[in-house]
């Protein structure tokens, strides 16, 4: 039986393999076939060219801290003008996996990201051979130990945020609400 089913696979494989190999363009000295060359070169240059820029996906949960590397919060959405370009980040503060949560919108140029972790503020909680975010403990069954580099090896996204301002002081401001 299931020497049945392998044959069956088989052949319906090599018939669409066949059908692909039909449609395949040859090459022609027509100029109208040389252009999508072109494209897909271009394409592929442009793709490329992005490297460095910051993955929206990455900068939202990012943590942000104030100056004192007190954490204030995260951001929870980032907020665009019709042009593309980002205004505003709301940054979420307090609650409990936001429950009580505090939306606030800060200006996005308001905002100082940082590629290198936040300093620890006791030696009680770094890890040996790296810096840990303060309120963090170690254990023997806790993640490995951080890479002694002082500099973030993924250009994607930075490692936190830093806004000078206390928690009260961003609890203090308008809340941002969605339904305006």
């Amino acid at each position: 039986m299931i020497a049945k089913h392998m044959t069956v696979a088989l052949i319906g494989s090599a018939l669409l393999a066949t059908a692909a190999m039909a449609q395949t363009p040859s090459a022609t000295t027509d100029s109208t076939k040389a252009a999508p060359a072109a494209t897909s070169t271009t394409a592929t240059t442009m793709d490329s060219s992005f490297h460095g820029t910051w993955r929206s996906s990455k900068v939202i949960g990012l943590n942000v801290y104030n100056d004192s590397n007190e954490k204030l919060g995260s951001i929870s959405e980032l907020l665009f003008d019709k042009s593309g370009k980002v205004e505003a980040a709301v940054i979420g503060v307090g609650g409990f996996l936001g429950v009580g949560q505090h939306d606030v919108a800060v200006a996005f140029d308001k905002l100082k990201f940082v590629d290198t972790p936040v300093p620890s503020t006791s030696a009680s909680t770094a890890p040996a051979g790296g810096t840990a975010r303060p309120g963090t403990t170690t254990g023997a069954a806790t993640s490995a130990p951080a890479p002694a580099s002082t500099t973030k090896s993924n250009p994607w996204y930075p490692d936190h945020a830093v806004f000078s301002a206390t928690k009260d002081q961003l609890k203090s401001m308008p809340q941002f609400k969605y339904t305006q």
